[in-house]
């Protein structure tokens, strides 16, 4: 098994429906430097570390990114609206074109 990707199930309304609930996507570790503004990607939450989050990067400011739920519904997604923006350090995958 590749050890640089990570099989998540989705939980959760926040990206659909681009991923819907119950569906599993496929993340690919990556490190900060390439990362990209639209990029659908993989992290910690940053206030309950033991919860992984799937959001989009909005926007790339000065070492942070601004990350978004793509559920048209802004209170079905919990993102950096509501925790602000995340440093680029702590998101660790994204989501495999593969």
């Amino acid at each position: 098994m590749d050890s640089r990707f990570l099989n998540v199930v989705v939980n959760g309304d926040s990206m659909w429906p681009n991923l819907p609930a119950g569906s599993t996507a496929r993340f690919e570790k990556v490190e900060a430097d390439a990362l990209e503004v639209d990029q659908i990607v993989l992290l910690d939450h940053p206030f309950r570390p033991d919860l992984r989050i799937i959001k989009r990067i909005q926007s790339i400011t000065e070492g942070k990114a601004f990350l978004v739920g793509d559920n048209p519904d802004p209170t079905a997604s919990e993102d950096s609206h509501n925790f602000g923006a995340v440093e680029i350090a702590s998101i660790f995958a994204i989501l495999s074109q593969n």
